[in-house]
Formats: structure tokens, sequence, C-alpha cells
């Protein structure tokens, strides 16, 4: 599902914070070796952490409310496409699959803003706050098993056993332990007629060691309403060696036949999934949400914003940087971007069904740049790349100030000079997917030249500098040089297995 299992690192930096030691990367730091690590600034470090949990509640209150409008906008459709033949209006309910699928990459938008919050056993990544039991293999896990959920188009070559292959799965008896190009046609949840579509189903996802048997979630709402990414401009399905040709279809994602929900034998058991799987969804984010809520007694918020002395402070700060950190190199930059660039992998793109990666990478980016500045824009309701929903904004203390607050105005400004090259660079790859040349195509050359390995790069940077945020104020390592399998200094190179 290409998330990191940091729990041990984190508990590791907690103790070079507790013990006052420092990261190898002390050398590195803007601090001399006669320069003292500036005091914790106790009323300051409590100002950056409100603001931090003021913007994850917002963010995470915006994710469940277009989450809810995406239920609707389901709703809406599956009213008219289940409708009697002689009663259904086959152009609106074409209209309304269209409009639930804006409503997808709506829900998108301020959530993939929040990734930034993993990695530190938040409330997306924990329920008790210690061990990582949380949420967010179910909200927001990749690749899909599409294969385990409905039907999909194979081939020998780039959709064979090694990319759409389930080797093991907790959906039942009912369906066979593995699943690969000879049985994947019918040996699906939505074929299976005896399998009932629950929660209590759709909980059984990312189990396997491998992980390709992820089954709920965004991306599995995704799979449904899109379908694979598979066909050519004369919508033949591709059979692997003509690719190019059908990642450069008109129509970015994949084509699923409005059929699937209308007239075919299956129709309504699809239009069930997406029902358990959004309200799956909601439920989800509303317990992460109600773990930043404010004015609650002994949630996480009111745990993480209270600190009676300079190890707590420090403690807090290095939860945020380590968040900020490890999603800019590790996450995004190796896991999320390079293994998909270097290897010209569309399975593993993370929203590959529907094209829209290109905006995953910018919001995760844009996540890392709020924690920085203390602000929260809003997300965008039109997708025309510009926040316009800004009911729950946030503008308050961000870790800029608190530099600037402590004597470290140059590192402060080269941390924003970092951030602004790297908004450049996925501003690229956003330009370029707009204009016709979506992520896999982006990753079918793997150049240096490409927007996708300048931000690679710059992720690469402002990870260092984050680093150096933490050196130099004694708050030990907060970016793992193991959570990646990638070499993101080099991401034309290919990622360890």
């Amino acid at each position: 599902m290409k998330s990191l299992k940091l729990a041990a690192y984190i508990a590791s930096a907690s103790l070079l914070v507790a013990c006052g030691g420092s990261s190898s990367s002390d050398s590195n730091s803007n601090q001399d070796d006669t320069t003292t690590t500036p005091a914790i600034n106790m009323e300051k470090a409590r100002a950056v952490l409100n603001t931090n949990a003021e913007i994850a509640y917002a963010a995470y209150t915006d994710s469940v409310k277009t989450a809810e409008d995406l239920k609707t906008a389901l709703a809406a459709f599956r009213a008219e496409a289940t409708k009697a033949d002689d009663a259904r209006d086959d152009a609106v309910a074409a209209d309304l699959l269209k409009a639930a699928k804006k409503a997808w990459l709506v829900s998108r938008e301020p959530y993939g803003q929040t990734e930034v919050y993993r990695f530190r056993n938040s409330p997306i990544d924990s329920t008790d706050y210690e061990s990582e039991d949380g949420p967010e293999g179910d909200i927001n896990a990749w690749p899909l098993g599409e294969a385990l959920i409905d039907y999909v188009q194979v081939n020998d070559t780039d959709f064979g056993t090694d990319q759409i292959g389930v080797t093991a799965h907790g959906a039942g008896d009912d369906l066979p332990t593995a699943i690969d190009v000879n049985n994947a046609a019918t040996n699906n949840i939505i074929e299976t007629t005896s399998i009932e579509i629950n929660a209590a189903l759709l909980s059984n996802t990312a189990t396997a060691d491998d992980e390709h048997d992820v089954i709920a979630g965004y991306h599995a709402i995704e799979f449904l309403l899109w379908g694979q990414d598979l066909r050519t401009d004369n919508q033949n399905p591709t059979n692997g060696t003509d690719r190019a040709e059908a990642i450069n279809a008109t129509d970015m994602g994949g084509q699923r036949p409005l059929t699937d929900f209308t007239t075919d034998a299956n129709a309504e058991r699809r239009h069930q999934y997406l029902e358990v799987a959004v309200d799956k969804l909601i439920a989800d984010l509303e317990q992460v949400q109600a773990g930043w809520a404010p004015n609650v007694a002994d949630n996480y918020r009111a745990n993480f914003t209270t600190i009676t002395n300079e190890a707590d402070a420090k403690q807090k700060l290095t939860e945020i940087l380590t968040g900020m950190g490890t999603l800019s190199e590790g996450e995004l930059a190796g896991e999320r971007m390079q293994i998909a660039f270097s290897s010209n992998s569309q399975e593993d793109e993370h929203s590959c069904f529907s094209d829209n990666t290109h905006r995953d990478i910018w919001l995760n980016a844009e996540g890392v740049s709020n924690s920085y500045t203390g602000t929260y824009a809003g997300y965008d309701s039109t997708l025309d790349g510009t926040d316009d929903v800004t009911t729950n904004a946030v503008n308050g203390y961000g870790i800029d100030d608190y530099l600037a607050e402590v004597g470290l105005d140059s590192l402060a400004t080269q941390v924003t000079t970092a951030l602004t090259t790297t908004e450049t660079n996925y501003k690229a790859i956003d330009t370029a997917a707009r204009d016709g040349s979506p992520f896999d195509v982006l990753i079918q050359t793997a150049s240096d030249a490409s927007p996708v390995a300048k931000t690679i790069v710059a992720l690469n940077a402002q990870a260092n500098l984050i680093q150096e945020i933490a050196t130099d104020l004694g708050l030990g390592n907060v970016v793992d040089e193991d959570a990646s399998a990638c070499d993101t200094q080099d991401p034309t190179a290919q990622c360890e297995e």
C-alpha cells in the first residue's frame, strides 16, 4: 500500500530527543561548533502545536465533508442507473456518473493535504497513539487489488500476475487464494454473488504480506468508477505492447462502460460495493477527525497540544518534523514517485485509474508546506488548481515563524526557498497533466529533465533541510534514510525491492 512502518523509527528518534542527542547530520547544520542549540521557547512551541492541530482538524473536516458529497453523488447516480430500461435515461445516468467521478476527484483535494500527519502515531496511523493500528490502510492504501474486486483485462506483459496477481486475501473462502492472469476474469467479489458486500468484508484490506489485496478506501471507489486505464483511442484493450498509445488516449483515466452500472448482470453489486465503500470511508475519516477535535478531554489533540516542559515540547516538535521529512523524502519522492518513474510502472502510480496522480503529488507536497507556514488555504472544488472553499482556512503560527523567533532566520529562508523549488516542479507535473500528458505518460521516459525527476530531487533537498531544522533545535533524526528503497538523489535509478 506504499505506506511506511515507522513506529520503531519514531521511538528511536524520541530517545535521541530525550537523551539530548543529535543526528549524524550535525556537521551540515547552519550552526557552527561554537553556537549552542537555542532553548525551546515554550510559548511559541505551543503556538506551533496549536496551529498544527488546527490545520489537521480543518483538513480532516473538509475530507469528511467532501466524502459525504461523494456519497450523495453516488446515490444520485445509482437512483437513475438502476431504473428499469423503459424509465432510465442513459444520458442522465452518464452525466451522473461524470458527477460522481468529479465528486471523487474533489474529495481527494483536502485529503491529500493530510498525509503529512502520518508517520507520528497520530489518529490516522494509530487508535491508541502508541501502536500502528490506525485506519490509514483502509482509507488510502494502494496499489489496489483490483482483480480481487471486479473483472480486469490482463496480458503477459505490463498487466500480468506480477502486477494484478493476488497471492493471499481475507475476502472469504468463496474465492481462490491465488488470483492470476488465468482466473482473474471471474474470481472476484463482484462476480461471486455468494459473497456479501459489507463493511466487515472491506475491512479485510491489505492483510497479505505483499498487500496486493487492498479492497477498501478511496482507490476501491476510484477503480469502480473509472475501471482500468488500459484502452486505446479505438477502445480496444491494450495487449501490453501498445501502452504508449493507450495512455495517450483522448480521455484521461479508465473507460469503464456505463452498462457496468445499468444493464450488466452485476450492476447492482457494483452500486452496493460503492455504497459500502463510501460509508466505510466516511466512518474512518470521522474517526480520524474526532482525534483532532478541539475541546475534547484526552483525545489526541488534547495530549498533543499539552506541553509542560522542554522535553515534551521537543517530542511534539519532533513528531511534526518527522511527518514532514518522511513524507517528503521516503514516501512521496520515493514510494509514490520514483518507484513508478524509474520502472515505467503504471500500476505503481498512486491514482492510476483516474489519472489523478498529478494532484496527489501536488497535495501531499502542499501538506508539508502547510505545516511549515502554519497555513491551510482550503480546497479546490472546481478542479481548476485554485482553492476556492475556504470555510475552514487557517492562518496561524508556523515553523517558519518559530525559526525566526529563535534566531534561525537563515535556515528559515533556505527552507522557504526549497519548498518554492518543489512547488515550481510539482506545478510543472500538474500543467503537463492538464495539457494531456498525465503522470503515466511522463514516466514512460525516465529522464533527469523530466518534471517528475526534478520534483523527486527537490523533495530530497527539502527533506535534508527539514532534518537541519531538527538538528539545529536539538531534536535528533526526523528523516529515516531507510524509509524508502529508493535513492531519491538519483530519480532514474531503480528502487530496491
